[in-house]
């Protein structure tokens, strides 16, 4: 596994970021929200060391669960990124022994904080990395109980927030726990912004020029499946595909320019109609061919708790580490899928 030159550079600005909101926001303002510095701030109160060394032993601990149980790339990013908050912190400590407020306002600094070290966690967990801590464990129930990163650190940053009545006043305590819940929401949002795709699926008369181009000139994959018209039963073919934002334009500027006539579809999954949550998961099966090698392909379409699909994708990973998985949010399911037995 090999760091490159840019996702360094990366990690060193961003990490560089998150320590200064971390030192001249968080830390002035004895906000204890839910992360490694907030529990950080709390230990401090008790044990008599300085801030980067409570840091980097705690780091180090969490690092070594975060490299057996998570995986080997996330460990070594994650390890580097880690060793250079303490890095920053020393240095600030060194430079401003003496630490106050940038803005002298609690609530300006919150929001900066929030945005700030929320927009660099989400650009190291798109680099399967983190900054450490308590996003070591965030990413542990994000991998084994199917949770959002946010989400995940919300519910560790509650029980930190929770902590700091004992070391702060009350005032304190509310503060950080509302900040807390913000936080994971605008987290989330970060996060959501980096994987947000499009999924097309294009019936043309044309599918043949549509699919070279989808893999030819934009070098992505495309799934072909035979159909037929539900009103002139007419046979048809359906090409879908996986797009980042900026790509589906192109597709779609070169559609209109192939076939005026084809239909497009760009869809997020917002709801479900039919009997879903009876006594097992339904799985439907599509046959499929790749639109690059034309090999035959079988697609597996289900609907999953949350805590189900963190525990499907653990053993996808174990069964085909080269499996080819695409996961939307359902909002609602409508139908007879809560009959037989609670969920």
């Amino acid at each position: 596994m090999k760091i490159t030159k840019k996702e360094f550079i990366m990690m060193l600005g961003g990490m560089f970021l998150m320590s200064a909101a971390v030192y001249y926001e968080m830390m002035p303002n004895n906000l204890v929200l839910g992360s490694l510095s907030g529990l950080v701030l709390v230990l401090v109160k008790i044990i008599p060391l300085p801030v980067s060394t409570i840091t980097f032993v705690l780091n180090m601990i969490l690092l070594v669960i975060g490299y057996i149980f998570i995986g080997r790339e996330f460990g070594v990013k994650t390890v580097l990124a880690s060793l250079m908050l303490p890095m920053y912190l020393r240095i600030f400590e060194i430079l401003t022994p003496h630490v106050e407020s940038l803005s002298g306002n609690i609530v300006i600094d919150l929001v900066c904080f929030m945005i700030v070290v929320g927009a660099g966690q989400a650009v190291l967990f798109n680099m399967n990395a983190s900054s450490g801590g308590i996003d070591i464990v965030a990413k542990l129930i994000n991998k084994y109980l199917g949770f959002k990163i946010g989400q995940s650190i919300t519910i560790i940053g509650v029980l930190i927030s929770m902590a700091a009545i004992f070391v702060y006043d009350r005032e304190t305590m509310v503060i950080s726990l509302v900040g807390t819940l913000i936080y994971g929401q605008v987290l989330d949002r970060f996060c959501d912004g980096f994987h947000v795709r499009k999924k097309v699926s294009i019936l043309s008369k044309e599918h043949e020029k549509i699919q070279n181009y989808i893999v030819r000139e934009l070098r992505r994959g495309a799934t072909i499946y035979p159909a037929y018209g539900g009103l002139d039963h007419a046979e048809h073919v359906e090409v879908v595909t996986i797009l980042e934002k900026n790509e589906y334009g192109k597709l779609l500027s070169f559609i209109h320019e192939t076939d005026e006539h084809a239909f497009v579809t760009v869809s997020t999954v917002n709801e479900v109609v039919g009997a879903w949550n009876t006594v097992k998961r339904g799985a439907t099966i599509y046959p499929a061919y790749g639109g690059l090698d034309h090999a035959e392909h079988v697609e597996v379409v289900t609907i999953l708790e949350k805590n189900e699909y963190g525990k499907l994708l653990s053993f996808i990973h174990e069964t085909d580490e080269h499996a080819f998985v695409t996961v939307s949010t359902v909002n609602e399911v409508v139908g007879a899928w809560n009959t037989v037995k609670s969920r």
